[in-house]
């Protein structure tokens, strides 16, 4: 879990990176326009890539954490697609409009207060990007959280039903033991009666023949 942790932080760093690029492409020319491009591009294929290995490291993990970190790379494939969008709609919204290097020497007042709105947008969608990010974390903390409590209890319910069990075993075996000593003393109070039935036949038949031989 901790290399998916350093894989989050790459990818929010290098998101926020994305982010601060596209709002440069409206105010950049010529070579370094091409190269903020060729930029953006690139770090865009590597945060695809760490989102992919986000992905291959989530199917090792423990099934009860699986589905906190894959709703986190689901919110990070959202984000991706977003800024993907932004990139083309502001390469897009660029060509359209059309770039005259001219403005760059008659209105560098309005250039600097296009940079001003374009650095205020970043630092919005930044703040955004991070709430998000943090909200995401936030939520994946408490699932896991609650996962835990969830295992912690079961263990307990776990260990209870050993104990009952382990109770019903040695009350078994003392209904065991029970029952041998019952049919024990059965068997011998039948003895012990029969025993007394012959001693009884037997006086009465040494009477009987007492009294025969008296009188006669």
């Amino acid at each position: 879990m901790e290399l998916i942790q350093d894989y989050e932080q790459q990818y929010a760093v290098q998101t926020a990176e994305i982010t601060a690029q596209i709002g440069r492409i409206a105010v950049a020319s010529g070579a370094d326009r091409n190269k903020l491009i060729s930029d953006i591009d690139r770090q865009l294929e590597e945060s695809q890539e760490l989102l992919e290995q986000i992905g291959l490291e989530i199917r090792d993990i423990p099934q009860n954490s699986r589905a906190a970190y894959t709703s986190r790379l689901n919110c990070y494939q959202a984000e991706w697609k977003r800024l993907q969008q932004e990139f083309t709609n502001a390469k897009v919204a660029r060509s359209k409009g059309g770039y005259d290097s001219a403005v760059d020497d008659f209105d560098e007042i309005g250039i600097q207060e296009d940079q001003k709105r374009r650095l205020l947008d970043n630092t919005e969608r930044l703040e955004r990007t991070s709430n998000y990010l943090n909200d995401a974390y936030r939520i994946s903390v408490e699932t896991e959280q609650i996962g835990t409590q969830v295992l912690s209890d079961l263990n307990q319910q776990r260990e209870t039903i050993q104990r009952s069990r382990g109770r019903l075993r040695e009350t078994d075996a003392d209904l065991g033991r029970s029952s041998r000593i019952l049919n024990s003393m059965i068997l011998r109070a039948m003895r012990e009666k029969f025993i007394l039935v012959a001693v009884v036949v037997a006086i009465f038949l040494v009477l009987i023949f007492s009294i025969y031989f008296s009188i006669s």
